[in-house]
């Protein structure tokens, strides 16, 4: 099976027909990772360039084995995948005669990818020629073009240090752990650090005692305009947030302020200026995405390699503010010509305070300034336009002048009791024209000793206060970068993964909180393996990488210092730990009907509550938590209800046994012989008999739906099988009782015969699961 140009794939296909245009040789051929990629740079060339996708790495570590010979120097061995063997194939008859340019991405991982592809083509990493741009634009392509370097060796080995240490943590310590904790677990130098900041940002949260507190309100009303209040003093004490502590305190100041009249005690305007936000650097994008977009990470960082891969953003792996003069220039006569000489300030240099900063690259910036949102609105996707418009806002926004406002405080005097408004006024919006914070509120005009009367409504507001928030993808990502845990490239694909593997999980804002295992896992990194989850060791590691990638370490010693303690450590430990050690149990109460002690704890299968110990032959009751119940948080009225289960709630109006429970996917009603799925709002611990009924009946005609064949084709002469058309939860689909492919919307299922059914079968067995990788995530960070 051959992968296409475009990322299908098709069968029984020499490399000619992936490549068509190297059906001769050609004189100059540009190898890049991406298809995307691939297709933008063609229009920007001559016909003597040829431009083609190697879909990523084309080799790897052995999938099966740790493939690092630590006895020799950690040589690593790599192999071409089987999945890979036919690109390989296509990329050298692509390169026979040609004058091969290596044009991947300027990151570590893309010089790696070069460095691979040289391998496999037998050139010299010497002297082959490797070209690096920080946009797809035809000026960048063309300079690249005239200033080519050879592959950077240096680069490579921080990579290969990188993918060899993840896999010698991942190899080692992945079996411990399905030994001693579960099975399918794994652990990571990178991925382990950042659920140990979820798990202990989620224990700060559980050792939080709240307080009660109150604030008072005022709503006030002067010309027209209403505007609220609130109390800051009782005679000379100021008030602060924790002061006023029960209702009975807040009733006292609304009974003495709300039949007062309101007079203007002092009035304080102050001049100040808010300046530009910097350019944007991976972790910025990421964080300003999520909080202003509602995008996780992963979407950030796909929608970001689109829009670099067509030529509108520069690179978007970068951890630089700088700006080019060119641009910087262009933005300033962009400036001017739509805002007036006002808006011009001559343009601003930035720099990053963060260490091991590539201060060489750009910030990710719009290619052209000139391609305002309103213009692409048409030519793009609606994320792809939405994170470009973020894009082109915050980048034009850092070369603006800094705004100018007046803030505004007014002091009311009321029985003895002083109340605050604030509100400020935009005197010179800068660069607020195209970036735009929250808006403060505007005050009407007043003096002081202006009496506004009495307030329309005095409200007293109980609160708690809060404990530390639980950490969205923004706030996530700025600590592991405060802390120099990861690097650009890593942030998205380690949130992917801690949430992939079910260490991490969202709550209903989307915020991650640590599941039970997650628990458990950092528990014993923290006490046994101290270093793989040590904020400052993590730091320090990628700071080595760094110092592998500029000369300055040698990449062999880096692993041998981290190894030999590290194996050590896994032997002994691996002989020392039990399960029964690990594994924590936490007792939640007396069950008041049995009196038997209620406890949960961790099982093969996830954590459980169990219902007293064994008893001869007896096996005490279990039940499994939900996925959104924690160890930790679970109270005993949770325990009792969860325990109650399975409930036999009667018989359906055809006889059928109807029993609710909670399974390993959740929880779910047993009707007869299928089991439906129960919908949020209904619990198997409540949920009444009728309403099971309704389910069972709704959910068994789906099942039998989903069955019951739209039409029988007949049958494939090559596979002998069957071929069916099913209406899905996708729609229409055509199958083989093995494979199933969706039709077209555009085509009526009624039209489709017997042969386009095995056409459209066919072409889904060829493609594969993804049309190309960048990174490998399997044990990686």
């Amino acid at each position: 099976m051959m992968a296409t140009l475009d990322g299908s794939a098709d069968t029984n296909v020499s490399s000619a027909t992936i490549f068509p245009f190297f059906s001769q040789s050609m004189a100059k051929l540009l190898i890049v990772e991406s298809p995307t990629k691939a297709k933008t740079i063609t229009k920007f060339l001559g016909k003597e360039y040829k431009v083609i996708s190697s879909f990523g790495h084309i080799r790897d570590l052995p999938k099966r084995t740790t493939g690092v010979d630590i006895h020799h120097g950690f040589k690593p061995t790599y192999e071409v995948p089987a999945d890979k063997k036919d690109k390989v194939k296509a990329l050298k008859d692509a390169a026979k005669g040609a004058e091969v340019y290596l044009a991947t991405d300027e990151d570590r991982e893309g010089e790696a990818i070069a460095w691979h592809i040289a391998e496999v083509l037998k050139l010299d990493p010497e002297t082959a020629k490797r070209i690096t741009f920080h946009e797809i634009t035809k000026p960048a392509i063309q300079k690249a073009l005239e200033n080519t370097r050879h592959i950077d060796m240096k680069m490579v080995d921080a990579q290969q240090t990188r993918r060899i240490l993840d896999r010698l943590v991942g190899y080692e310590l992945s079996p411990l752990l399905w030994n001693k904790v579960q099975r399918g677990l794994s652990a990571g130098r990178v991925q382990s650090v950042a659920v140990r900041l979820v798990v202990e940002r989620e224990r700060e949260r559980l050792a939080f005692i709240k307080e009660e507190y109150w604030s008072i309100e005022a709503m006030l009303s002067k010309s027209n305009t209403e505007f609220s209040t609130k109390l800051v003093a009782i005679g000379d004490r100021k008030i602060d947030k924790l002061d006023i502590k029960t209702q009975i305190e807040a009733e006292a100041v609304v009974s003495a302020v709300k039949d007062a009249d309101f007079v203007v005690k002092s009035i304080e305007k102050k001049a100040a200026t808010r300046k530009a936000p910097t350019p944007l650097t991976t972790s910025t994008l990421q964080q300003e995405a999520y909080n202003r977009l509602g995008m996780s990470a992963k979407q950030t960082m796909t929608l970001a390699q689109k829009l670099y891969e067509t030529g509108r953003i520069t690179y978007m792996r970068t951890d630089s503010m700088n700006l080019g003069d060119d641009f910087i220039e262009a933005i300033q006569h962009y400036a001017k010509k739509e805002w007036g000489n006002e808006y011009i300030n001559g343009g601003v240099h930035y720099k990053t305070n963060k260490k091991g900063a590539q201060e060489a690259h750009e910030a990710i910036r719009p290619t052209n300034v000139a391609e305002t949102p309103e213009t692409l609105r048409a030519a793009l996707d609606p994320g792809m336009w939405k994170l470009y418009d973020l894009i082109w806002r915050r980048t034009v926004a850092s070369q603006l002048p800094s705004a100018k406002i007046e803030r505004t405080a007014i002091d009311f005097l009321a029985s003895n009791h002083t109340f605050r408004g604030n509100g400020s006024i935009v005197i010179f919006e800068g660069y607020m024209k195209v970036w735009r914070a929250a808006e403060d509120k505007v005050l009407p005009e007043m003096k002081e000793g202006d009496n506004v009367g009495k307030a329309i409504s005095v409200i007293p507001e109980q609160h708690f206060t809060e404990p530390p928030a639980r950490y969205s993808d923004a706030s996530l990502i700025k600590i592991m970068e405060e802390y120099g845990i990861g690097r650009p490239s890593t942030y998205a694909p380690t949130l992917a993964t801690i949430e992939a593997r079910g260490y991490v999980l969202r709550d209903d804002n989307k915020k991650l909180y640590p599941s039970d295992i997650a628990f458990v896992v950092i528990d014993l990194l923290k006490e046994h393996f101290p270093q793989i989850v040590d904020y400052e060791f993590t730091a320090t590691m990628e700071k080595k990488l760094d110092d592998i990638a500029e000369g300055d370490e040698n990449w062999q010693l880096v692993l041998a210092g981290f190894y030999g303690p590290f194996h050590s450590t896994i032997v002994e430990k691996g002989t020392e730990l039990s399960r029964e050690s690990i594994m924590k149990v936490q007792e939640i109460g007396i069950d008041p009907a049995t009196g038997k002690m209620i406890i949960a704890r961790m099982g093969r299968f996830g954590p459980f509550v169990q219902l007293g110990e064994p008893e001869g032959e007896e096996k005490p009751r279990r039940a499994s938590l939900e996925k959104t119940q924690t160890i930790d948080t679970l109270t005993i009225e949770q325990a009792l209800r969860l325990l109650s289960l399975p409930r036999t709630l009667g018989k359906h109006t055809n006889g059928d046994e109807i029993i609710a429970n909670v399974g390993r996917f959740g929880p779910y009603l047993k009707c007869g012989a299928i089991n439906i799925s129960l919908p949020p709002e209904h619990h198997p611990a409540t949920i009444t008999l009728e309403q099971a009924i309704t389910l069972c009946t709704e959910g068994v005609a789906k099942k039998i739906k989903a069955m019951t064949p739209l039409a029988e084709l007949g049958v494939e002469p090559e596979t002998k099988a069957n071929i069916v058309i099913k209406d899905g939860r996708y729609g229409p689909y055509v199958t083989d009782g093995k494979t199933n492919a969706t039709i077209p919307k555009d085509i009526d299922p009624k039209a489709v015969t017997l042969g386009a059914a095995i056409e459209l079968l066919v072409k889904k067995r060829a493609s594969p699961k993804k049309a190309w990788k960048r990174k490998k995530n399997d044990d990686e960070e």
